[in-house]
């Protein structure tokens, strides 16, 4: 009689389950169902972007039959786009080697211990404040972030390593750094073997793959 019971008592449990997911499924449905014209819009943003980032040369009318659009819907687009900020900038890639830089350094950083909020807040408000008036042109990306035990990262191309070495006097120079423990992964520019050289076209391209898989 007990297990009876219990059979009875787990059916209904599984049942009402059953009944929760499949209403949860509905509910999810419901919210995005009116949604899904503006998913399409974003996959042509999507491939527009793919697009630029192989060949941002190309005109409004080459990029529409890239992506099998009209012309206006790419112009309209591009400017939206644009105002977004998602597109933040135009620009070629040229090989820096051949115009002088030989070295590609990327190097991380560390905040020294025992500092407060106040003392920390003030070091990154001055790194701030020097990167806003063009400081270290040289430097092409530089990021807070965590891995290692470090707490940022710094990427440059430099002309020689007498550069590198005055960009490393001016990092230490942050008192909120620890200076003894910034280090750096160097590489030659000049070599004659590169495995994969700096490319946006493959990125372009895991943009629209990473997309059908989502």
């Amino acid at each position: 009689m007990r297990l009876k019971k219990a059979r009875v008592q787990s059916q209904k449990s599984a049942l009402l389950s059953e009944m929760m997911l499949k209403l949860f499924i509905y509910n999810i449905y419901s919210v995005l169902k009116p949604f899904e014209r503006e998913w399409n819009m974003k996959e042509v943003e999507l491939k527009l972007i793919s697009e630029l980032m192989k060949n941002s040369r190309r005109s409004d009318r080459e990029l529409a039959k890239a992506i099998g659009v009209s012309q206006p819907t790419v112009s309209r687009t591009i400017e939206k786009l644009e105002k977004q900020g998602i597109i933040k900038e135009y620009t070629m890639i040229p090989d820096f080697a051949k115009i002088g830089y030989s070295l590609l350094t990327v190097t991380l950083v560390k905040h020294k211990q025992g500092l407060n909020s106040k003392q920390l807040e003030e070091g990154l408000k001055i790194g701030l404040e020097r990167a806003k008036a063009g400081g270290s042109p040289e430097i092409v990306m530089g990021e807070a972030g965590m891995g290692l035990g470090y707490d940022a990262v710094i990427i440059a191309y430099e002309k020689n390593y007498t550069a590198y070495t005055r960009l490393m006097e001016r990092i230490r120079s942050f008192e909120h750094l620890q200076a003894t423990e910034t280090q750096s992964f160097i590489v030659n520019l000049s070599d004659q073997t590169h495995y994969r050289p700096f490319t946006y076209h493959t990125l372009a391209k895991h943009l629209l793959t990473n997309q059908n898989e989502t």
